[in-house]
């Protein structure tokens, strides 16, 4: 064979073992690190037709299981649910169309896919060896959700959500929403059925699939004057400091005045001034509506939602993030006043308004709100702790202390005053009238127990007329606590 020849089958060769060489590279690539979002692709109808193929591990919180796979014939497994409406919230759905809550957060987890839980990672991707599903812990206390839930029901509310923060540490102990629905129902390996269980539910005018906690919002009505005393506060003015009442104030440039609620009339809010711990136990509307208006201002108070959470989809498991709440940035005074005693434009959602409480209790640090307490593997050991994690710091160690003096004052001589003696230690009362509506939302938001403050409650019901009031809610859950 002439040399030219050789040299050129040579090149050949080379160039074929490249080419060999980059098909397995890019195999290897695809296997190992681009199975994952393939499997997951919208456009990959397998992931569907597989998904009840799966024993996926369990998701329990305080000990128990509350969803969990169960093998239901050849090599298919149906989740299932324990008390599913208390827990909807939390858990999911686990459907033959999507996944919401822990089972969507910790969906990769669970079943069995993460990188996580291959003890040779590489190499079990290669394979295509399956690893077992794992187990998420959530931060839940199930007495205390059960309790929540069963506190909404029971009061009859047209619609209702609670949470409940550890204030050091953020963790969610209570993330409770009515009406609910039962996962179980929706979860079935039935297709027909399942698309039966979704069209019954998604017809609700109520919307019982929506989280109400944590992924609505709602006007918050007089619990929103803690964010408007907190930035008086940030502004130099002290607990004790005289400010502004009076039974009716008109912000510049606004239509009509805003008032005092009738019941306080010959109250101490219709005192030209007055100070402010007395005007925020008493509820006075002109006081802080006068404050977003004017002093502080609307710049002041929207910094100090800011500061809380307010503006962000707030993330409190891995890809779950709330609605976000907001209060208007405005050069007009009466939108401020307006929006600063809870109404107007301001809307937050119950886990927000919690979050508010939890950092007065937390002596101004904003922890950032988590629903996972650690991921387990199959045989038990922690794979994952999810740590607590600061937010930001709403107030100084003096302000949140000052801030505290005024709830405690809302319960002891304000309008919280019918939760003396129950486990709630201080707290804010609001009503939001919703317009157009003939119901309004009643906000209770606070911290307890009184031997040990340590937990951040709100509560949030609409209903009606005014028989409901949410703050024995709360005592209630924080009860189941151990309060």
């Amino acid at each position: 064979m002439e040399p030219g020849i050789d040299r050129a089958v040579a090149r050949i060769w080379v160039i074929t073992l490249l080419l060999i060489l980059a098909l397995l590279v890019n195999v290897t690539y695809v296997q190992g690190f681009q199975a994952q979002g393939l499997r997951d692709d919208p456009l990959n109808a397998r992931q569907f037709e597989d998904r009840f193929k799966v024993d996926r591990g369990p998701i329990v919180a305080g000990g128990e299981r509350l969803a969990w796979s169960e093998q239901v014939g050849g090599d298919r497994f149906q989740r299932r649910y324990k008390d599913g409406a208390a827990f909807a919230p939390v858990t999911g759905y686990f459907s033959v169309f999507s996944q919401t809550g822990l089972e969507e957060s910790g969906n990769h987890f669970l079943d069995g896919t993460d990188p996580r839980l291959a003890t040779t990672n590489l190499v079990d991707k290669l394979i295509g060896k399956h690893v077992p599903g794992g187990t998420v812990v959530s931060t839940i206390d199930p007495d205390a959700q059960r309790a929540a839930y069963e506190a909404l029901q029971s009061s009859g509310a047209r619609r209702g959500a609670a949470v409940v923060l550890d204030a050091r540490t953020g963790a969610i102990l209570v993330l409770a929403s009515t009406p609910s629905y039962d996962p179980n129902e929706v979860s079935t390996l039935d297709r027909e059925k399942a698309t039966k269980a979704f069209a019954r539910l998604g017809d609700q005018p109520r919307k019982p699939l929506l989280d109400k906690a944590a992924y609505e919002v709602f006007p918050p009505g007089s619990t929103f004057k803690t964010v408007v005393a907190a930035a008086a506060l940030r502004s130099g003015t002290g607990e004790d400091t005289r400010v502004k009442a009076g039974r009716s104030y008109k912000p510049p440039g606004a239509g009509q005045a805003i008032n005092n609620d009738a019941g306080d009339i010959g109250g101490s809010c219709d005192l030209p001034r007055i100070p402010l711990i007395e005007a925020y136990a008493q509820s006075c509307n002109t006081t802080f509506a006068y404050m977003g208006a004017q002093k502080p201002g609307n710049d002041a108070v929207k910094a100090q939602a800011d500061r809380f959470g307010f503006g962000e989809r707030i993330e409190f498991a891995d890809g779950l993030k709330s609605a976000p709440s907001s209060f208007p940035a405005t050069d007009q005074p009466s939108l401020s006043a307006l929006g600063s005693i809870g109404q107007g434009s301001t809307v937050a959602s119950p886990l927000q308004m919690a979050m508010v409480a939890a950092a007065v209790l937390n002596d101004g640090e904003v922890m950032r709100p988590r629903l996972v307490d650690r991921l387990r593997a199959p045989d038990g050991a922690t794979v994952d702790r999810i740590s607590p994690r600061r937010m930001s710091r709403a107030l100084t160690g003096d302000q949140a202390k000052q801030m505290r003096d005024m709830m405690e004052a809302v319960v002891e001589r304000g309008t919280g005053k019918s939760l003396r003696g129950t486990s709630i230690l201080g707290g804010k009362t609001g009503t939001a009238d919703v317009e157009g509506a003939s119901y309004n939302d009643r906000w209770f938001i606070g911290f307890g127990p009184r031997s040990d403050p340590r937990y951040a409650v709100a509560v949030m019901t609409e209903a009606s007329g005014y028989g409901i009031e949410s703050g024995p809610l709360a005592a209630r859950i924080v009860d189941a606590l151990g309060g």
